[in-house]
């Protein structure tokens, strides 16, 4: 954290860094009063050796330094850091401007790929179908709608030989709860089992059916503006009202 904002601070410490060999890989402002690096370094002597420096400097405090995660990658990226409501499963928040944070998140969490199962929510028509399928194309990853009304009805009840295969599959919790045949959620428990992420709309909707029990590794919520309210009636009245027969 920037204790005293004067001119020559970021000089001083790509100095410093130079001096002990550490290159900087990626250097930007994470709100108003920090700066984040990602650094690469020769030995971790030169680290222990650039952390007993900066513990003498008054015009910088180190708040972390560690090897970075996923969500410090991000930040550096965009400049701040995700908004995160303290809940269970933790829940991330953005809005329709964020998009592009959104997407890298989603992405960078679907390359890590595994056995994720994770919930979008939203107000409707913010894009959530969307920001799934471009986090997708991010990652490099192949997606399958087993649900959706993003074009017309899609209720999938079997799959291709190679779609189980390193895919997202992208779920309407929506659509399977008040269209879903037995066949359909066949399919879906099998998928439920396979090695690989699922990603819920209206996940709220799709677990309170019950026909699946699992727990959410985490939630994505989107609004077009921080103080808009998500509601399960709001979702309703929107699905109902678009004609998928």
């Amino acid at each position: 954290m920037i204790q005293q904002n004067k001119p020559g601070l970021l000089g001083a410490v790509s100095t410093l860094l130079g001096m002990l060999e550490i290159n900087i890989l990626t250097v930007n402002g994470i709100g108003e009063d920090r700066r984040g690096f990602l650094l690469q370094y020769p030995s971790p002597e030169k680290v222990q050796a650039l952390q007993e420096a900066l513990q003498h400097v008054d015009t910088i405090e180190i708040a972390a330094f560690r090897p970075p995660t996923i969500f410090d990658r991000l930040a550096l990226r965009h400049g701040r850091r995700l908004d995160k409501a303290e809940s269970n499963p933790p829940t991330y928040r953005f809005i329709r401007e964020e998009l592009g944070l959104l997407v890298d998140f989603l992405g960078d969490t679907l390359v890590e790929g595994g056995n994720q199962l994770i919930g979008i929510r939203g107000v409707p028509r913010v894009g959530k179908t969307e920001a799934a399928i471009s986090a997708c194309v991010y990652a490099n990853k192949k997606w399958i709608l087993l649900s959706s009304t993003i074009i017309r009805q899609t209720l999938r009840t079997t799959l291709m030989l190679d779609e189980a295969e390193d895919s997202v599959f992208l779920i309407d919790g929506m659509t399977s709860t008040s269209r879903g045949n037995d066949a359909h959620w066949e399919l879906l428990n099998r998928v439920m089992e396979l090695p690989t992420p699922k990603i819920i709309e209206h996940p709220d909707v799709f677990l309170r059916d019950g026909r699946i029990k699992r727990d959410l590794d985490f939630i994505i919520e989107i609004r077009n503006q921080p103080q808009d309210e998500i509601g399960i009636d709001d979702v309703a009245v929107s699905f109902s009202a678009f004609d998928i027969s």
